[in-house]
């Protein structure tokens, strides 16, 4: 795993632009024992529509953005 995460903004007035989100380390000092965490400061972000969500239930859902999936309309 690298330590930066490459994207592209998909909305908003930074629209198209490529960015570089860092992974941070996370040491917590209150804890009894000592430990590191690496994360991307990432939210995990999907819609679809309220059609398609009628009487689904999803136990495991995973999504491949590497190629467009958004239509106009």
């Amino acid at each position: 795993m690298g330590s930066v995460e490459e994207t592209t903004i998909l909305v908003g007035s930074f629209k198209d632009r490529d960015v570089f989100i860092p992974r941070i380390r996370i040491i917590p000092v209150d804890m009894p024992l000592q430990f590191k965490r690496l994360q991307f400061p990432i939210r995990l972000a999907f819609v679809f529509t309220i059609n398609k969500a009628q009487g689904q239930s999803l136990e495991l859902c995973g999504s491949d953005l590497e190629t467009d999936c958004f239509t106009h309309g």
